[in-house]
């Protein structure tokens, strides 16, 4: 199969196993979503890893814990209409591809990806992310094949 190349800045769709549902015992998240590639981890002879990030329609309770997406670049992607955040308080690993991609044209691999965020965009998510990591208040759960 010919997944697409994955890379920082690429939204996905993706079953997004959000935190509380892995502490539930869930292997399985309840739905496919958007989610945003922020690192991928490339080794020799190897599978990457690749690290994602949820996007929402929930306005974050806090500020700095999510980053909304400008209106224009979520037309852009295709995404819904209503507003849409970038969640930076947690984060999925999982080996590219993996079983949890979803195309939303079956049979058209291509059409798990939506677009690419921004350069501009992407550089204050980084600067954000990292600041969350810095202060302890992101989570990251590894996905099993």
């Amino acid at each position: 199969m010919n997944w697409p190349a994955p890379r920082p800045g690429l939204v996905i769709r993706y079953s997004y196993l959000w935190e509380r549902e892995a502490r539930q015992g869930r292997e399985e998240g309840v739905k496919d979503r958007p989610c945003a590639i922020v690192l991928v981890l490339l080794r020799e002879g190897q599978h990457p890893v690749v690290r994602v990030l949820p996007v929402t329609h929930a306005p974050p309770k806090e500020p700095d814990d999510a980053l909304e997406i400008p209106q224009a670049t979520t037309q852009r992607l295709g995404l819904d209409a209503g507003r849409s955040w970038v969640v930076l308080t947690e984060a999925n690993d999982f080996i590219w591809p993996g079983p949890d991609l979803r195309p939303a044209v079956n049979g058209d691999l291509s059409s798990v990806v939506y677009g690419m965020l921004p350069p501009g965009f992407m550089r204050v998510l980084r600067e954000r992310l990292l600041q969350q990591w810095r202060d302890k208040r992101m989570s990251v759960t590894q996905r099993t094949e």
